[in-house]
């Protein structure tokens, strides 16, 4: 290898030996990483929680039949809207054939007592105004043939409704008619004209011939779980949110929190209803499932710094925060906290206000940068 290459080599090596060196020294010598930090504020800070559930009418009740039979007429379709004492359907009696034959065995027999007890009172009206039996004689054909002629009428009436449902001249009392006990709307008819529906009795629901609501005043029913019940008193103003009207918030006072839980799914949850306040120029409809926004504690004003500084000791799990001592110098300084909103966390011990915390995080970075965007 000629003298000359050597150097050459000698020069090139002797380069990127310069360069390697200053690569690290340039490496070493930039400043540690540089830590932001943000100081407490005041805040006002609201707790929520949220209980699932539906909106339905508050008063709503099914309308059944007080004798069974076929329904043979239906004056009313869902939606329509109805007032108390509206002809809803009629029933069309089928009458069992063994208590209809019974029930004109009855109508014959007491008929037969009413004209024996008829024939021994005139009789004996005849013979008390000759003066031949006495008066308390004659009263005592007189009560039998009261009693037997009452008996006749009120066997004839049973057979008239085991006929036909009713007794005639009843009107719009008549069994086979069902009436509309509350004015409201129709929300469903699960019969139709033709089928066969059962009386109400107290061995028997019934057949529900239809639903009538009044969708002028509807409750939220949902349910919160037990860490949450003990903050929630009845009175309390809360909003519903429905999913079908978007955008639109409902004020609600919440009027009842059971007294007992049900476990669902390994946690206990109490049943809530608040009384909804609906717009006139809303259409809500029943069983639209709807949430509950329930403020649980509400403090203004209170020394706070935001959530996403908090470290928590991984032994204890006490949460703390850094706080600069000097140029990008920290010491851990344990923290008691009070409420919080997810955002912002109340501090009740271990902070002043001019305190410098360390952003320890990039999302508390990413958060700041956010704020500072929505700010601007």
């Amino acid at each position: 290898m000629s003298k000359g290459l050597k150097i050459a080599l000698a020069v090139v090596g002797l380069g990127l030996l310069v360069v390697v060196m200053k690569f690290f020294a340039d490496k070493n010598s930039k400043a540690a990483v540089e830590y932001k930090t943000e100081q407490p504020f005041k805040a006002s800070i609201v707790t929520k929680t949220v209980a699932t559930g539906k909106v339905n009418p508050e008063e709503e009740i099914e309308l059944k039949p007080q004798i069974s039979g076929i329904v043979s007429e239906i004056l009313v379709e869902e939606g329509d809207k109805v007032k108390k004492g509206d002809l809803i359907a009629r029933i069309r009696v089928v009458p069992n054939a063994q208590n209809l034959a019974s029930a004109q065995g009855r109508v014959k027999a007491a008929r037969l007592s009413f004209e024996n007890t008829k024939t021994v009172y005139d009789r004996n009206k005849v013979l008390f105004e000759k003066g031949v039996i006495s008066k308390q004689d004659f009263e005592t054909s007189e009560l039998s043939y009261q009693q037997a002629k009452q008996n006749l009428s009120q066997s004839q009436n049973d057979y008239q409704i085991i006929k036909k449902g009713s007794v005639v001249g009843s009107g719009s009392a008549a069994n086979t008619n069902i009436i509309a006990q509350i004015s409201g709307t129709i929300l469903e008819i699960p019969v139709r004209e033709g089928n066969q529906v059962i009386e109400s009795n107290t061995f028997n629901a019934g057949t529900t011939i239809a639903t009538v609501a009044d969708m002028s005043k509807m409750i939220f029913e949902g349910k919160v779980d037990e860490a949450e019940v003990g903050k929630l008193k009845e009175g309390r103003e809360i909003i519903i949110k429905l999913g079908a009207i978007e955008g639109k918030e409902f004020p609600a006072k919440l009027t009842f929190v059971a007294p007992k839980g049900k476990e669902e799914s390994g946690a206990v949850q109490f049943t809530i209803k608040a009384d909804v306040r609906i717009d006139k120029d809303a259409y809500v409809r029943a069983g639209y499932s709807a949430n509950a926004e329930i403020e649980l504690e509400k403090k203004d004003s209170v020394f706070s710094i935001k959530e996403s500084l908090l470290q928590f000791n991984r032994i204890t799990e006490e949460p703390f925060v850094e706080v600069e001592t000097g140029d990008q110098k920290f010491k851990k300084v344990d923290v008691k906290l009070g409420i919080s909103d997810g955002i912002n966390v109340e501090i009740l011990e271990g902070l002043k206000d001019d305190d410098k915390i360390k952003v320890w995080n990039k999302a508390s970075e990413e958060n700041n940068d956010d704020e500072d965007e929505d700010d601007e």
